[in-house]
């Protein structure tokens, strides 16, 4: 029984969880989706860039597109983080007097999320049928705006769970950005609790951040659930009463 009490001390203190769960909501949570908002938006951006040049007919980009993808994709994530947080920090501290990590930690989540953004965009695109294109081009679309008009849309529709996918990897992603070192302020939600940890012992703060990030990912999986099974059987068919069927066939 010593040992039952023991572990449910450690892991599940109430106290020490509502203690810490305040500052988890004001501080942590704000800094974790700035952190994932923006690296999914930059990642999307540079992505899709990566996905045009890994279709272009011109090999030399294709190339370009390959490296970087099997670079950023090979790497882990935390080394990432760490070459260019540190490696770049004087840099950036020369050029802007400022010592937030959050830029650099958002540039390396990009970097990092761009690769597989990349490769979901392009077998998107590279999904749609080819007569789609074939079709635009018949109706007087250039190869270019073909591509942005018609082609491109239809790739993203196709793979938008992959995408929210994406998005709930950089939620968790963004808890390795604590090894830049943030000031209170910037603390992010495994942050918040790893100090409340350190400071009374107990691994309860931990336990209560562990279930902020359920709060955030398990919603955004059965999104992705719901989602694709939309996108595989089509919007449901509403089916009318017989009662109904049968009022509108004796007409008025």
């Amino acid at each position: 029984m010593d040992v039952l009490e023991q572990l449910a001390k450690t892991f599940f203190d109430w106290e020490a969880m509502g203690a810490v769960v305040p500052e988890m909501l004001t501080v942590g949570l704000p800094n974790t989706l700035i952190l994932a908002v923006s690296s999914a938006f930059f990642g999307c951006v540079l992505g899709m860039i990566l996905a045009v040049m890994g279709i272009s007919r011109n090999p030399f980009p294709r190339w370009i597109a390959r490296i970087y993808t099997d670079i950023f994709r090979g790497l882990p994530a935390i080394l990432t983080i760490l070459l260019i947080g540190l490696g770049l920090g004087p840099v950036y501290r020369i050029l802007t007097g400022s010592t937030n990590p959050y830029p650099l930690g958002i540039l390396a989540l990009s970097l990092m999320a761009a690769a597989y953004i990349g490769e979901i965009f392009r077998s998107g695109i590279q999904s749609v049928e080819k007569g789609q294109l074939e079709a635009s081009r018949a109706l007087g679309f250039s190869y270019g705006s073909a591509m942005v008009l018609v082609v491109i849309p239809q790739g993203i529709r196709r793979v938008l769970p992959a995408l929210v996918n994406q998005l709930i990897s950089l939620i968790k992603d963004s808890s390795l950005i604590y090894m830049l070192g943030l000031l209170p302020s910037q603390r992010e939600i495994f942050r918040v609790g790893n100090d409340s940890a350190a400071n009374t012992g107990n691994l309860s703060p931990l336990i209560a951040a562990g279930l902020l990030y359920l709060c955030l990912t398990i919603p955004l999986t059965h999104l992705v659930n719901y989602m694709d099974k939309r996108m595989r059987e089509g919007k449901a068919q509403k089916i009318e009463p017989d009662e109904a069927a049968a009022a509108i066939g004796k007409g008025a």
